[in-house]
């Protein structure tokens, strides 16, 4: 924690927890977790993992609870395992197994050209477990009523999908795939595993996946479930988070004083969502300059803390 969060305690228990995510946890599940180890109810969530997938979760405590709906997160990067020769009802390692096809005989060359296809801007079929809603239903839900999931593609954008390793497996003729992935926000990378399988005529599931970034924030800035019950603070507290996750303006300390009102400034052209930083390089406020008013969408420290 940064001297300027201890300030006042309203703002030092506030903060971003980056969670690295055990396997076999929902994200509801970590949520929970953290509530009893920060002791508050107020703890949320900026996107979920796959049961099945580790890695970086994102949550906010007290007041950066409100930070959630602001972040930019819409880049992510994932490790991940592709086992060619199988496809699932789930696309990844946790549905049944639909066929079992010989994959030994697929060449490096017919994979990465695959791979290539499936790289950029593209139109993905999220995997019919998805949380993708149709009609107003989770697509997950309507599955496991028996009923048939027809979910039409979307555009993502893969900027990056790498495969690192091959290993052959002894037994059925399955191949498995380390792979790498940049993505925007919104891919599935079990519809990646899926769709390779797929243009390769053998089928493919996902068997483990990672998630590495989400927006800024890497593993480098993530903690276990057993370290924070070590120690139950934020990863970032308020001041360190939005300096991470934002671009910055400096203000002086009457402008502070205007902000921490709920006033509005003049505008000096920043696109995006942006932090108004006072002398002593404290967050004051999240603005976001429309015509001739750069206004607070969330007041960082108000007048009244």
């Amino acid at each position: 924690m940064t001297e300027s969060a201890s300030e006042n305690p309203a703002l030092t228990r506030a903060g971003l927890l980056v969670v690295d995510k055990p396997a076999g946890m929902t994200s509801h599940d970590v949520v929970a977790r953290c509530r009893k180890l920060m002791g508050t109810r107020k703890v949320g969530h900026a996107g979920t993992l796959d049961p099945m997938a580790t890695g970086v979760l994102v949550l906010g405590v007290e007041r950066a609870t409100k930070l959630l709906g602001l972040l930019a997160l819409t880049t992510k990067s994932y490790t991940a395992t592709i086992r060619l020769g199988q496809s699932t009802v789930t696309d990844d390692a946790e549905g049944e197994v639909l066929e079992t096809v010989d994959a030994s005989t697929v060449t490096d060359d017919r994979i990465a050209t695959e791979i290539t296809a499936l790289t950029g801007d593209i139109e993905q079929v999220p995997a019919s477990v998805s949380a993708i809603k149709i009609d107003g239903k989770r697509a997950y839900a309507r599955m496991r009523e028996g009923e048939a999931v027809e979910i039409p593609p979307r555009p993502v954008t893969v900027s990056r999908f790498e495969t690192l390793a091959r290993r052959d497996l002894a037994e059925g003729g399955l191949v498995d795939l380390d792979v790498e992935v940049d993505c925007s926000s919104g891919t599935y990378i079990r519809a990646l595993a899926r769709d390779l399988g797929a243009a390769l005529d053998v089928g493919g599931h996902l068997t483990a996946l990672r998630r590495t970034t989400v927006g800024p924030f890497g593993l480098e800035h993530a903690r276990t479930l057993e370290q924070l019950a070590d120690d139950p603070t934020p990863s970032l507290d308020l001041d360190a988070a939005v300096l991470t996750a934002f671009a910055t303006r400096s203000v002086t300390a009457d402008e502070a004083v205007v902000l921490s009102h709920g006033r509005w400034l003049d505008p000096i052209g920043m696109p995006d969502v942006y932090a108004a930083i006072d002398p002593q390089g404290r967050a004051v406020a999240l603005l976001q300059e429309k015509g001739k008013r750069a206004s607070s969408v969330f007041v960082v420290r108000p007048s009244n803390i």
